[in-house]
């Protein structure tokens, strides 16, 4: 899950393509230009808005993103509080990327290259017993 311009999320379908080759891997975005970019490095298929989300989380094994996700008005306010809500309350397992951005610092956590939490991310998906 990604907004904005989805270049998280598309370091993230990339990756996860590579790392799990057998996970079916839904891309959904906060807008039509993240989930496009998503689509285009390699998911299986994608939504884009609200509802996406909400009925995404409902569904998934696995939900991998930034930790704005769970944070109501997010990522420059394209996190609604009710996708916040679906998130948060997913029977998922979440796997959530510290980007120290949109007023959200995330302390404790050491500064690092978005390529490298992109890497820890997967490594975590790819241990878990039903990635993604």
């Amino acid at each position: 899950m990604d907004g904005q311009g989805g270049g998280l999320g598309r370091q993230l379908v990339s990756a996860l393509r590579e790392a799990c080759p057998s996970a079916r891997i839904t891309a959904v975005g906060t807008n039509a230009q993240a989930t496009g970019v998503m689509l285009k490095a390699g998911a299986h298929q994608a939504a884009t808005g609200e509802n996406a989300v909400i009925t995404a989380c409902r569904r998934a094994d696995v939900i991998v993103g930034p930790v704005g996700i769970v944070i109501a008005d997010s990522l420059l306010g394209e996190i609604t509080p009710a996708m916040a809500v679906a998130v948060g309350g997913s029977l998922a397992k979440r796997v959530l990327i510290p980007v120290n951005l949109c007023d959200n610092l995330i302390v404790g956590v050491a500064d690092q290259p978005m390529g490298k939490l992109v890497q820890s991310a997967v490594a975590a998906v790819a241990a878990l017993d039903h990635p993604v």
